[in-house]
């Protein structure tokens, strides 16, 4: 059993599930990149609780069936 691309491969980036995770990613990179005084400001909770849900978001975004404006 071998990997396969899916048809609309040069589509993905459209996809809601593709851009959910890709927020999800940059935020957990953005976090890293605040400085110590700055992160102490805002509970470390609630970044992990967003990117949770951007996750979960993404993964019912890729479940559900999303039609394009060209009608594909």
């Amino acid at each position: 059993m071998g990997l396969k691309l899916v048809p609309e491969v040069r589509r993905a980036w459209r996809w809601f599930s593709v851009q959910a995770m890709t927020l999800a990613g940059s935020l957990q990179a953005a976090w890293l990149a605040v400085p110590d005084d700055l992160r102490i400001k805002v509970p470390g909770v609630m970044v992990h609780v967003i990117t949770i849900a951007l996750l979960v978001a993404g993964i019912v975004g890729r479940l559900v069936q999303q039609s394009s404006k060209d009608g594909k």
